[in-house]
């Protein structure tokens, strides 16, 4: 009897959960194994931390219960080491379906590394001590409990104007409109979207009171206030870090060629350059999009790549074609509360164009964004029947050649 194929997800974001979903409705269940290995029992919609920083509760949504009847085994553990040459990933504090607990080293034959990133308060000095970030779970529950303590006339100072800046700045502001709040930008407000997007932007900012410091750069935090380049002081309770992020650091420690950004470069199909039975997906991967250009770090970015990287990985064990997921930007979807919204259109590398969507409509097309993100970790096929093929040996594999779209 042939041994089963192991294939390891390394997370359980957006990313590895829809990959070792699309995976488990791809391959027969007696060719392969699939384990999914994350810290946390339940899914994080990480792209709500700035509702959950401000008291709203979000729904449960347990792996236990995502993956039932799929085949998928879960291991809840902190991933410690990875070794792509003896191909193995070492893990602390395992506890599987099985109730095994303590450091093990898990073999593989197919790893999909799919860790993500974390803040990265880009060496300024006080950041560490004294910044919140919200970036995952618990530093959003940390600023949730620190929040709640302010009392009404307190700063605010959120760092950073990309769109988890906008966004927390704005939630922030509804949520708690005793408090003062201020946004601090390197450029200007909103400077990459539309003149309409700009427009809307600094309308609602006006509209919920938010300070916006703009062209300034945060050289140092403190536990009251923020130092700019220029000397000036900026007085902040509450210094909330959005100004970046950066991939998981363990990568660095392993043979995998990486970018300077710490990110591992791949392939059109998401597999390592260096190590190819070794695939990257969403946040920790370097993948060139439109014009060379590499994706940004989003859920955005992620979704497809998950996609790309386990229909390329199904169709090597089965012999199949190649397919080729369209890695492109539509819009750039931004909470401003959960009454304001704007949906900002852009070109397929992601530049933005006049068309942007505004207002409550706005919002709750965002809403119906992340509602469908979460949606896609639970039906990583999209609600299309699953297509389980045989794995075949590897003398039997024909060379596959690339087609231009793949189905869902």
């Amino acid at each position: 009897m042939q041994q089963q194929h192991r294939i390891i997800v390394l997370g359980a974001g957006y990313s590895g959960a829809i990959a070792a979903g699309r995976l488990a409705k791809r391959l027969r269940r007696e060719d392969v194994a699939i384990t999914l290995v994350n810290a946390e029992p339940d899914f994080v919609e990480r792209v709500r931390m700035h509702q959950l920083a401000t008291g709203q509760e979000l729904a449960p949504r347990p792996f236990s219960e995502m993956f039932a009847g799929t085949g998928v085994a879960l291991k809840y553990a902190k991933v410690t080491a990875v070794d792509p040459d003896r191909k193995h990933v070492t893990v602390a504090g395992a506890d599987t379906v099985a109730g095994t607990d303590g450091a093990e080293e898990l073999p593989y034959d197919t790893l999909v590394y799919a860790l993500g990133s974390g803040w990265n308060s880009q060496g300024v000095p006080g950041t560490a001590e004294h910044a919140h970030e919200i970036s995952g779970r618990p530093g959003a529950l940390r600023l949730r409990e620190r929040l709640a303590g302010l009392d009404a006339g307190q700063q605010v100072l959120v760092i950073g104007g990309g769109l988890t800046g906008l966004e927390a700045a704005t939630e922030f502001a509804e949520a708690r409109p005793d408090l003062d709040i201020a946004l601090a930008v390197r450029g200007g407000l909103g400077d990459t979207l539309s003149p309409k997007g700009r427009g809307h932007l600094r309308k609602v900012f006006g509209k919920l009171g938010i300070t916006v410091h703009e062209h300034t750069a945060v050289t140092e935090v403190t536990p009251d206030h923020v130092t700019t380049a220029d000397g000036t002081s900026v007085p902040a309770d509450v210094t909330v870090w959005t100004a970046g992020f950066a991939v998981h650091p363990i990568v660095r420690a392993t043979t995998l060629e990486v970018s300077d950004t710490g990110q591992i470069v791949v392939d059109a199909t998401m597999r390592s350059l260096s190590h190819p039975d070794v695939y990257a997906i969403g946040d920790a991967a370097l993948v060139a999009g439109p014009g060379d250009k590499p994706l940004r770090m989003s859920c955005a970015s992620g979704v497809p790549t998950a996609w790309q990287a386990a229909d390329a990985i199904a169709a090597r064990l089965t012999g199949t074609k190649l397919p080729k997921t369209a890695l492109r930007y539509f819009n750039q979807c931004i909470s401003l509360g959960r009454k304001e919204g704007l949906i900002q259109y852009v070109t397929a590398d992601d530049r933005a164009v006049s068309a942007a969507l505004t207002g409550r409509l706005a919002a709750v097309y965002k809403e119906l964004v992340c509602k469908g993100a979460a949606w896609g970790v639970a039906h990583p096929t999209l609600g299309v029947p699953a297509r389980r093929r045989p794995v075949v040996r590897p003398e039997q594999q024909p060379q596959a050649p690339v087609i231009a779209n793949a189905e869902a």
